[in-house]
């Protein structure tokens, strides 16, 4: 191994690494006096303690590595390397966000952004077309799921990222595009100008399972998740009687905390929805939900899984600590911990652990996650029961019923059973729990006469 010699401690640094130095003396003692002046006296952070031997350690090893490594690194590019590794050290969450990242994270908490409005993924080495957002510039420019995207502006994409190719396809507003597309029943590829504008990503979509049962899909926490959320509950009373709510939150990696908040407001009349604890008086937070609650007496069911993360876990820890729904599925991921964006300048920022958050019953579910309390895989089920079992109307000359109302199964949700067995099992719980409900409204004294005629007649 080659060793690359230094001169004395006195010599070795450089007007850049002596600069570097002092500027952090400065700068921590500056912020010692700041600290033990501005914050209250009963919570003031300890004083900042860096010794000069810390201090000088960290200059040594700027100067080592600016004069020795094997190519050239600016002093500004070993700045930000000394950032990102300082917030990488602490916890997998906290980060230094550079251009892309901050405003990638900016769009994925506001649901908009510039582009062409497309789901994107792999078919034969190049992009293809998932499926076009509904109202997009890509729904306008006639573009297809399943159109395979061969070149972008003359560049071709085999071999791409989608996040590189998402890169090439994003731009300003009103801008154009040329996609060199291929499609199924086409003979030769084709051009598709397409001009830019700004998307609207939902995060929530619902539909109705079956009469007075909905479907609520949250797949992400944007700033305006809890509103999408009452615009979903309010069009279905608008449809006629609520009798189930199903919130899926599977595979929702959090996002906007107070969205979660804001959307337990529809399934509570007001209270503790969640709390927040750290080092920093300012981490000490408690949310309320707003009183009046949308679903008033209707049964909820929300469903989690490994994915289910942060906000999704802060809605299913309150309703599940405020006896309001019944959480099924499987343990969720167990990220208990908010993270505070600090801008450092128009393209950068920090994104800093600040503190934990606690359940209206006190339980941080940091590492633990959500414990559902009913417990349902998400599996592929086969029936067991024989298709072409007799029953009584398969008999000859069998008596025929004309006056029976029996409620049977419909086929969207025997389809439901197939294909997605968790939210199957939740629609199954929402109506046995109106079922029962309903018992309570005939009294057992009426419930035995009736058997008891019936055991009568028989003899």
């Amino acid at each position: 191994m080659a060793h690359i010699g230094f001169k004395s401690r006195e010599r070795r640094l450089g007007n850049g690494a002596t600069h570097l130095l002092a500027a952090m003396l400065v700068l921590s003692t500056s912020y010692g006096a700041i600290a033990q002046t501005n914050e209250p006296t009963e919570e003031k952070p300890p004083a900042v303690s860096t010794s000069f031997e810390e201090l000088q350690l960290f200059a040594d090893t700027f100067d080592a590595i600016r004069r020795g490594y094997v190519e050239d690194v600016t002093d500004a590019e070993l700045f930000e390397m000394a950032v990102k590794g300082m917030l990488t050290s602490l916890d997998p969450h906290s980060a230094y966000l550079t251009d892309d990242d901050y405003e990638n994270l900016q769009e994925s908490t506001e649901g908009q952004f510039t582009g062409l409005g497309i789901e994107i993924g792999y078919r034969g080495g190049f992009i293809a077309i998932v499926t076009p957002i509904d109202g997009s510039p890509a729904i306008d420019a006639g573009l297809k799921a399943g159109d395979v995207i061969l070149k972008i502006d003359g560049t071709s994409t085999q071999g791409m990222s989608t996040s590189e190719s998402s890169t090439y396809m994003r731009g300003p507003e009103g801008s154009t595009v040329t996609l060199e597309i291929g499609r199924a029943g086409e003979s030769q590829p084709f051009d598709v100008f397409v001009t830019r504008g700004v998307i609207d990503v939902p995060s929530v979509r619902s539909r109705e399972l079956d009469d007075g049962y909905w479907l609520i899909r949250v797949s992400r926490f944007q700033r305006d998740s809890g509103r999408e959320v009452t615009s979903a509950i309010e069009s279905a009373l608008e449809k006629g009687d609520v009798r189930g709510v199903v919130l899926d939150v599977r595979n929702n990696p959090g996002g906007v905390m107070n969205a979660s908040v804001e959307m337990a407001s529809n399934f509570l009349d007001g209270g503790l929805v969640v709390y927040t604890k750290g080092r920093h008086p300012d981490s000490m937070n408690t949310y309320n939900a707003e009183p009046g609650e949308l679903l008033s007496g209707v049964p909820v069911v929300v469903l989690v899984n490994g994915g289910s993360a942060s906000a999704s876990e802060i809605i299913a820890g309150a309703l599940q600590d405020r006896g309001r729904a019944v959480i099924m599925g499987t343990q969720s991921f167990g990220k208990g911990s908010v993270q505070t964006v600090l801008p450092v300048s128009d393209t950068k920022a920090l994104k800093l652990t600040t503190s934990l958050y606690y359940t209206p019953n006190g339980r941080s579910i940091q590492a633990e996650g959500i414990v559902p309390d009913v417990v349902v895989e998400r599996a592929q089920l086969t029936s067991l029961e024989q298709g072409n079992r007799l029953r009584e109307a398969d008999l000859n000359r069998s008596i025929e019923n004309t006056g029976s109302n029996v409620e049977t199964e419909t086929e969207a949700i025997a389809t439901l059973r197939e294909d997605d067995n968790q939210v199957y099992e939740a629609f199954t719980l929402l109506k046995g729990i109106n079922v029962y409900q309903s018992l309570g409204e005939t009294p057992l004294s009426d419930v035995s006469a009736d058997s008891d005629e019936s055991s009568s007649d028989e003899e």
